[in-house]
């Protein structure tokens, strides 16, 4: 009993090491050296070269010279990385139908000059509340605020968008995309920064 007993703890030691210490560095050692920059998180960076966030985390913009992300139901004020999650909200919840109405409200203020009907995705928020992009309707359906806002020709704004332009994942997975942070990046780049 005595020896069987060693022998399992033997195991247990050498599974924990081997897996719980030498594969994760392992692991991690390889993505470092292939892979710095998503290893690291796919940070982004500004002309400065101070870190504005990441290209996998969606985080929230709310002036009009610049295009706004989905909402988010991550933590009480949105965005937040350690309360990803979504509202969890069925589509017979009248909880997401006010939700919806009151975002719908709020978008058409911000965008007079937006198409009806107004993207899904402008209204609801993701599974993760953190998505950081926006398919290409989302972000066309406010070219015209963000044109406004920044005095720019709309068409302008086009050319900057198609650069920014995700298409499908091995040319057939998922839809074309863009991500909100590089792309308003990109604008202030552009076009500078818009006045407050």
């Amino acid at each position: 009993m005595y020896r069987n007993f060693i022998i399992a703890c033997r195991t247990a030691l050498f599974t924990l090491i081997l897996t719980g210490i030498a594969y994760p560095l392992l692991v991690t050692g390889l993505a470092q050296v292939l892979f710095p920059g998503k290893a690291g998180g796919s940070l982004v960076k500004d002309e400065q070269g101070r870190v504005v966030g990441s290209e996998l985390i969606g985080q929230a913009f709310s002036r009009p010279g610049y295009f706004h992300p989905r909402p988010s139901a991550a933590g009480d004020k949105g965005y937040d990385a350690l309360a990803s999650g979504g509202s969890n909200y069925g589509p017979t919840s009248q909880k997401l139908r006010d939700r919806v109405i009151s975002y719908s409200g709020t978008l058409k203020k911000q965008n007079p000059l937006g198409a009806s009907p107004i993207p899904a995705e402008l209204v609801t928020a993701s599974a993760s509340g953190l998505d950081p992009h926006l398919s290409l309707a989302g972000v066309e359906w406010q070219v015209p605020r963000v044109a406004a806002a920044r005095q720019v020709a709309p068409e302008r704004l086009e050319a900057v968008i198609q650069d920014y332009l995700q298409g499908r994942d091995l040319g057939f997975l998922g839809e074309p995309r863009v991500n909100v942070l590089l792309l308003n990046l990109a604008l202030d780049r552009h076009f500078g920064r818009p006045e407050e």
